[in-house]
C-alpha cells in the first residue's frame, strides 16, 4: 500500500506540487470548496484531471495538502529554550493579513467537512492529527525542562485552546485573529492552565 501511493506520488516535482496547491487554495478562496472541481484545477495549472486523480486520489485530499503545505513550518521545529518563546515564535511566523485569510479559508472549510465525509477524514488524517502529533512535542519538550508538570490536566487541551483562539475570534468579537491577540490569549489563558508564569 506505501508503496503504491509512494509510486503515485513519484511523478510531479516539489516545484510543481507547489504551484498546484497554491492554485487549490486561490480557488478556495474565490469559490469555496463544494463548487471547486478537479476540472477547474487541470485548467488552471494546465494540467490534466487523470494526473490529478492519480496523485492525490481526490478533491479532499488535495485540499488537505494543499492545506498543509501551505502552513508555515512545522510546529515541533520551533525550539526558543521556553514554552512561552515558543508559543510567541509561532504567532510570528504569519502576518496580520494571512491570519485573517487563513482564518476565513478554514472557517469554510470546517462548514465544508460537516457535510463531505471524505473532507473530514483527509483534515482528521492529514492535519489535525499531524498537527496534534507536534504540539505534543513541543509541550514534551517544555515538560522535559521542568516547566510543566507532567500531570498537569490542561497537557491534553493545548491544540484545542489554540485552534479555538483562532477560529472562533471573528464569531464572538466580530474581529479577525491578529497576531496581538491570539499572543496575549497564549499569555492570560494557554500558559496559565499549563503553569507557565507569563511575568
Amino acid at each position: 500500500m506505501a508503496e503504491t501511493a509512494t509510486a503515485r506520488r513519484s511523478r510531479i516535482t516539489p516545484e510543481r506540487a507547489a504551484e498546484l496547491y497554491g492554485a487549490v487554495l486561490g480557488l478556495l478562496r474565490e469559490v469555496g470548496y463544494d463548487a471547486l472541481t478537479m476540472d477547474a484545477v487541470a485548467a488552471r495549472t494546465k494540467s490534466s484531471k487523470a494526473t490529478l486523480y492519480r496523485q492525490w486520489g481526490g478533491k479532499a485530499e488535495l485540499v488537505a495538502r494543499a492545506i498543509r503545505h501551505g502552513k508555515p513550518g512545522s510546529v515541533a521545529d520551533v525550539d526558543t529554550g521556553s514554552l512561552r518563546g515558543d508559543f510567541h515564535a509561532l504567532m510570528d511566523r504569519e502576518d496580520d493579513c494571512a491570519m485573517e485569510q487563513n482564518a476565513a479559508l478554514m472557517r469554510g472549510l470546517a462548514m465544508a467537512a460537516h457535510t463531505n465525509p471524505d473532507l473530514l477524514q483527509a483534515f482528521k488524517e492529514l492535519l489535525v492529527e499531524p498537527e496534534a502529533g507536534e504540539f505534543r512535542k513541543l509541550i514534551q519538550r517544555a515538560v522535559d525542562r521542568g516547566e510543566v508538570r507532567a500531570d498537569n490536566p490542561a497537557l491534553d487541551y493545548v491544540p484545542h485552546m489554540m485552534l479555538g483562539a483562532f477560529a472562533i475570534r471573528t464569531m464572538i468579537d466580530d474581529l479577525p485573529p491578529t497576531k496581538d491577540f491570539l499572543i496575549s490569549y497564549i499569555d492570560a489563558v494557554v500558559l496559565p492552565a499549563l503553569g507557565v508564569r507569563t511575568t
